[in-house]
C-alpha cells in the first residue's frame, strides 16, 4: 500500500471536502463522478430512477425515502476501527487503576498497539472497552474527548486524519441520495455518541439521524446543573440482529436503501430487512478487495458475500468500481 502525505486541516467539513475535490461541472454531469460507468452504478442511478418517477411503478413516497448506512468500513475506512484507536488513551488510564485488565483481552491489545487485533475487533468488544472506561462520565464529558481525539489523531500507516478517510464514492452517493428527497441514517455498531460528533462535518449526517450501540444512561441533578451520565452497561448493541431493531426504534420506518461492508457479517441482517418487503429495496454492499488503494480483507466463511448472492443484493468492487477511494486522490 502506498503511503499518503496528504495536507490539510484536520476536519474539512464533508461538503466543502468534496466540492474542493471534485469539478462543480462534473457533479452537474454525473451525480457519481468517482464510480466507474458499469452495472454498479447504473443500478443505484436506475433505482433511484425509478424511486423518484410519479406515476411509475417503483415510485417511493418522499417520506418512505429512508436510507441507512454502516459506518465503518462503508462510510469510512475501517483498519484499524477508528472508535478502537480513540479507546487507547482511556484504556491507558483505566489500567492504572486496575492493572488486573492489562491482561485481558482486548485491553492488552490496545496497550500493546496491536493494530491487526483491533482492525478484527467486533463491536461486543468495543463496547465492553467503552462500558469499562467511560463509566460515570457525562456525556459533554465524552464529547469533548472524542473531539480533541479527532482533532489530533492520525490513521497509523496513511498518515491523515481520520475525517479525511471517508470514502469519496460514499460522499458522493449520500448527496445524491439527498437531493432526490432522500433521509440519510447512520446504523452502525459503533457507539453512538462517538460517531455523532464528526458525522454532520463529515458526511452532512445530523446527529439525531445516527443510529448505534449505546450504554445504558441516567439523569444526574449535578447540584442544579443536569447531566446524562453513561454506566458500566450495555444498552443496545446495534450490531446483526440488533441493526434492524435500532433501526425500528429509531426511525420507526423500513429502509428502502441500505448499505454495508464485508467484514463480519454485522450488516445482513439490515440488508436483508431492506432488500426483502412488499416494495422491494436496494441493498448495496461493499467488498475490500483493493489493497493497493486501501485494504484488502474478506470473511473467513464469507457470510456477506453468500447472502448477496443469495438476496440479490448489489455488491460493489472497491478495485473496479471506484476511480477513487478518498477525496484528497487525483486532486
Amino acid at each position: 500500500m502506498r503511503r499518503r502525505t496528504w495536507k490539510g486541516p484536520a476536519c474539512l467539513p464533508w461538503a466543502l471536502a468534496l466540492l474542493l475535490a471534485i469539478p462543480l461541472q462534473a457533479l452537474a454531469a454525473d451525480p457519481l463522478p468517482s464510480w466507474n460507468d458499469g452495472p454498479v452504478k447504473q443500478s443505484i442511478i436506475d433505482f433511484v430512477t425509478r424511486a423518484t418517477t410519479e406515476g411509475g411503478p417503483g415510485y417511493i413516497p418522499p417520506e418512505e425515502r429512508i436510507a441507512t448506512f454502516d459506518n465503518d468500513g462503508t462510510l469510512w475506512q475501517e483498519q484499524p476501527v477508528v472508535q478502537g484507536a480513540f479507546l487507547l488513551d482511556q484504556v491507558k488510564a483505566r489500567v492504572k487503576e486496575d492493572a488486573s485488565l492489562a491482561k485481558r483481552q482486548p485491553f492488552k491489545a490496545v496497550l500493546e498497539g496491536d493494530v491487526a487485533l483491533l482492525s478484527s475487533m467486533e463491536e461486543p468488544q468495543l463496547m465492553e472497552l467503552f462500558a469499562a472506561t467511560h463509566a460515570g462520565k457525562t456525556q459533554d464529558a465524552f464529547a469533548r474527548e472524542a473531539r480533541a481525539f479527532f482533532q489530533t489523531a492520525r490513521h497509523p500507516k496513511l498518515g491523515v486524519p481520520y475525517t479525511q478517510l471517508a470514502y469519496a464514492p460514499m460522499l458522493e452517493l449520500l448527496q445524491y441520495l439527498r437531493a432526490q428527497g432522500f433521509q440519510t441514517w447512520i446504523s452502525s455498531g459503533g457507539g453512538t455518541d462517538f460517531m455523532r460528533v464528526i458525522s454532520e462535518d463529515t458526511y452532512g449526517i445530523p446527529p439525531q439521524q445516527v443510529i448505534g450501540s449505546d450504554l445504558q444512561e441516567r439523569f444526574d441533578e449535578g447540584n442544579g446543573h443536569p447531566v446524562l451520565r453513561r454506566e458500566a452497561r450495555l444498552d443496545h448493541l446495534n450490531d446483526k440482529a440488533g441493526k434492524p431493531v435500532g433501526i425500528e426504534q429509531r426511525i420507526g420506518r423500513r429502509p428502502v436503501f441500505a448499505a454495508g461492508n464485508v467484514r463480519s457479517g454485522g450488516d445482513i441482517q439490515m440488508l436483508q430487512y431492506t432488500k426483502e418487503q412488499p416494495r422491494p429495496g436496494f441493498s448495496l454492499l461493499i467488498h475490500h478487495d483493493d489493497a493497493e488503494r486501501e485494504f484488502a480483507y474478506q470473511e473467513k466463511n464469507d457470510a456477506s458475500l453468500k447472502a448477496a448472492r443469495e438476496g440479490g443484493w448489489t455488491v460493489v468492487s472497491m478495485r473496479q468500481d471506484w476511480k477513487r477511494i478518498f477525496p484528497e486522490e487525483g486532486r
